[in-house]
């Protein structure tokens, strides 16, 4: 009776070892899927402890710096480092679950198991199992090393990609919006060069823009947190300033109705939101023309003020412009700032330059997302 009981005893032992090994490698596949091939927002939890893992050791190394620069330069890191700890992470993760799959199935020896998980998943082949069974764990094992390797190299290029093609239009703004950029200086530019007229040639390339913006950044959740390459640029502060531009154009400046100013606002708060999904940031999705924005009305009154002396033509009622001004911003004003917390952005006008005040008057829950940056 006591052989059998501890024959039983040692079977349910083996079947919660090999269920729990099995749930780990189901854990490190479906990871590698969401954040590798899923053309869609599906951030996994193993995806986000290890993104925000990382980001509290950076959050550390930060303390001490006083400078923008500084900071930047560190973060700068943040996702290189981020997508080279993530694929270790998936290969410890499989060894393990292999580990404890190998000791319910093929040895009762703890070191023999991993030797059998170490060998298999780097193909080495120093150590084998002896039975059937064994022999098809080592295989899938070898395959999925194999595949997480393969989706590293087949997501770099991608990701580096979007990213170029991203900052092509934010670093061709420098020259439109100032240093740093600013929707007033957009508008101010463009009446000194003589280029006022072809304004909504930029709004539709920033139509586009924003399209795939939305695209990339919500299917790629690192690329977000990639920074431009020279420290005073973002993309965050960017889209703000286009956005800024086109509202003002539309609302305030006296020239005939734009679709294109106000197609490029659209597809702006659209792609805003849909990256603020990914990281929690909260935002209205229905707002009324007349709530609240961070815009104060003498900051609006001083953009007025900046337009008039470049000689733009403003609309005579300034109170309908200031309401339209409101109306347009209020669609985007949250998930602008939220994402401008979140990346660290560099100062900029009316975006992250209030992107702190923002952040104080958010959930204590969503306080945390934004400090902590994960994806």
């Amino acid at each position: 009776m006591g052989a059998i009981t501890a024959s039983t005893g040692a079977s349910v032992t083996d079947a919660l070892l090999g269920l729990a090994g099995a749930l780990l490698v189901v854990i490190v596949l479906d990871s590698a899927l969401r954040s590798f091939v899923l053309p869609r927002s599906a951030v996994q939890p193993l995806t986000r402890a290890v993104a925000l893992a990382v980001r509290r050791v950076f959050d550390v190394v930060l303390r001490p710096t006083r400078t923008y620069e500084a900071r930047d330069r560190i973060m700068a890191l943040y996702v290189p480092i981020l997508v080279v700890v993530l694929p270790v992470v998936w290969l410890i993760t499989v060894v393990v679950g292999y580990v404890l799959l190998f000791r319910a199935i093929e040895t009762s020896s703890w070191r023999h198991a991993f030797d059998f998980s170490g060998s298999s998943l780097m193909t080495l082949g120093f150590t084998k199992p002896g039975t059937v069974p064994g022999t098809i764990l080592a295989l899938t094992e070898a395959a999925i090393g194999l595949a997480v390797i393969a989706l590293l190299i087949a997501f770099l290029p991608a990701i580096y990609g979007a990213f170029s093609r991203r900052e092509v239009l934010v670093a061709k703004l420098a020259a439109r919006g100032g240093n740093p950029v600013s929707g007033v200086e957009i508008l101010v530019r463009a009446r000194k060069m003589e280029r006022f007229h072809l304004l909504d040639e930029l709004y539709v390339d920033w139509q586009t823009w924003f399209a795939e913006v939305e695209e990339s950044h919500t299917s790629l959740a690192f690329l977000p947190l990639l920074r431009s390459p020279r420290a005073e640029r973002s993309w965050i502060t960017a889209a703000g300033a286009v956005l800024d531009s086109a509202a003002l154009y539309n609302a305030v400046v006296d020239v005939p109705w734009s679709p294109d100013a106000g197609y490029c606002v659209r597809a702006g708060f659209t792609a805003l939101r849909s990256i603020s999904d990914v990281f929690g940031i909260p935002y209205d999705p229905d707002p009324a023309q007349t709530d609240p924005i961070s815009i104060a009305r003498d900051e609006f009154e001083e953009a007025c003020r900046a337009l008039e002396r470049a000689e733009i033509a403003l609309k005579a009622n300034k109170e309908q412009a200031w309401i339209d001004v409101n109306g347009w911003r209020v669609n985007y004003g949250a998930p602008l700032l939220g994402l401008a917390g979140l990346v660290m952005a560099p100062y900029a006008p009316w975006s992250s330059d209030r992107s702190l005040r923002y952040r104080a008057r958010l959930r204590p829950g969503a306080q945390a997302r934004l400090r902590r940056g994960g994806v």
